[in-house]
């Protein structure tokens, strides 16, 4: 199974949810399972906020080698359970990618769900929401700009309502993905198709809350440059 996390800005709730279940899939010995995060304002490029790299360590997992990475159609389409932070962020992943509402949920959605009705599937759970109905307090908010107690606390929800969810359902379904291996180059100059213009933000003593405020405004990719 290949689960997709989505938050915001993807420095902080989802990759703590993706370093999490490639955890989990190493303890537990399952390399079908795999993940991959991506927000849908990302700050394209920047590292995991650092605060929240420490949660991560504490919980057991790594957070080396993270870059965020700003939500495509593509991830969602390989994804065989998205699970997104807020209610929100689940209804603009939905619109990326019309079709995909079966395999699309909130966190805490999904694992009250599986908790509530025994489902153990994608499929069961899309079907047992139909009766279950409004999920109390389904969002997970984001931390970033509060203290560090407050990134704490979201890695502690975090993983209380992602590992029970895990074991709950049937890993072995659905799909397995590995990163694709970069292609040859082609010697033949292409043109290329163009892209959404990126904000470059100078280093500044806050560049995350800086970062977070230009992608929230333009709704473009942000990226971090020294």
């Amino acid at each position: 199974m290949h689960v997709l996390f989505v938050c915001s800005g993807n420095v902080c709730r989802s990759p703590i949810a993706e370093r999490l279940t490639r955890a989990y899939a190493l303890a537990h010995d399952l390399p079908h399972l795999t993940a991959e995060s991506a927000g849908v304002r990302a700050l394209v490029g920047f590292p995991i906020e650092p605060v929240a790299a420490r949660v991560i360590e504490g919980l057991g997992a790594s957070a080396d080698g993270f870059r965020a990475r700003r939500l495509h159609p593509e991830m969602i389409k390989r994804a065989d359970l998205v699970l997104a932070m807020t209610e929100q962020i689940r209804d603009r992943s939905m619109e990326l990618l019309l079709g995909t509402s079966h395999c699309t949920f909130t966190l805490r959605e999904a694992r009250r769900i599986a908790a509530a009705t025994g489902a153990r599937t994608v499929a069961e759970l899309a079907v047992a929401r139909r009766d279950y109905g409004t999920v109390e307090e389904p969002n997970i908010s984001d931390p970033v700009g509060l203290a560090e107690s407050a990134f704490t606390e979201v890695g502690d929800r975090i993983a209380a309502e992602l590992i029970p969810l895990l074991d709950a359902l049937d890993l072995g379904s659905g799909t397995t993905w590995s990163p694709e291996p970069e292609a040859e180059p082609d010697p033949r100059p292409e043109p290329e198709p163009p892209l959404p213009p990126v904000v470059h933000l100078p280093l500044s003593p806050r560049p995350l809350i800086a970062a977070r405020a230009a992608s929230s405004i333009l709704d473009y990719p942000v990226s971090w440059t020294r």
